[in-house]
Parts: C-alpha cells; sequence; structure tokens
C-alpha cells in the first residue's frame, strides 16, 4: 500500500507542476491578449483624434478661404468704386467741354448779332 501511496503522492506533485505551468501559460497569454487589446485601444484613439485634428484643419481652412474670399471682395468693390468715380470725371468733362462749346456759340451768336446791328446802324 505505502508503494501505491508514494505513487499517487507522485502523481499529485507532477499534477500540481503541470497546473502551475498551465496557469502560467494562461496568464502570459492572458497578458498578451490584454496588451494586445490595449493597442488596438490605443490606435483606435490615435485615428479618433487624427481625425478630430484634420476637421480642425478643414474648418481652418474654411476660415481662412472665406477671409480671403472677403478680402477679394473688398478688393474688387474699391476697383469698381474707382472706375464709377473715373467715368463720372470723365462724364463730367464731357459735359463741361460741351457747355463751354455751347457758350462759344452763343458768344458767337452775339457778336454776330452786334455786328448785325452796327452794320445796319452805318
Amino acid at each position: 500500500m505505502k508503494f501505491f501511496k508514494g505513487l499517487v503522492h507522485k502523481k499529485d506533485k507532477e499534477e500540481k507542476k503541470e497546473d502551475k505551468k498551465n496557469e502560467k501559460k494562461v496568464e502570459e497569454v492572458n497578458k498578451a491578449e490584454e496588451k494586445a487589446e490595449e493597442k488596438k485601444v490605443e490606435k483606435v484613439e490615435e485615428k479618433r483624434e487624427e481625425k478630430v485634428e484634420e476637421k480642425k484643419v478643414e474648418e481652418t481652412k474654411k476660415v481662412e478661404e472665406k477671409k480671403v474670399e472677403k478680402v477679394e471682395e473688398k478688393r474688387e468693390e474699391k476697383v469698381e468704386e474707382k472706375k464709377v468715380e473715373e467715368t463720372k470725371k470723365v462724364e463730367e468733362k464731357k459735359v463741361e467741354k460741351v457747355e463751354e462749346k455751347r457758350e462759344e456759340k452763343v458768344e458767337e451768336k452775339k457778336v454776330e448779332e452786334v455786328k448785325k446791328a452796327e452794320e445796319k446802324k452805318v
């Protein structure tokens, strides 16, 4: 009987060693899985942050484009205003010339009338 007890005891020790080895392997596998899961989570978070950053950059670009558009519109408005002013000045000069010519003609007619009147007196 002692012989069998010794064998059973020896078997129990071997089983305990195997159990411990298996537990260590399970723990290592669990740790590896946890690390893999953490890496996945980190990658997902990094992608999220990248997307947020990209959106911010796009929004900033849009805002900058709008600012540039407004500046260009103002520039165009100023150019238009200058053109309108120049056109007004040109038109005013034309009107002045026409008025001067009319006045000259009126003066010439008066001079002619005076000459005719003088010729009639003579």
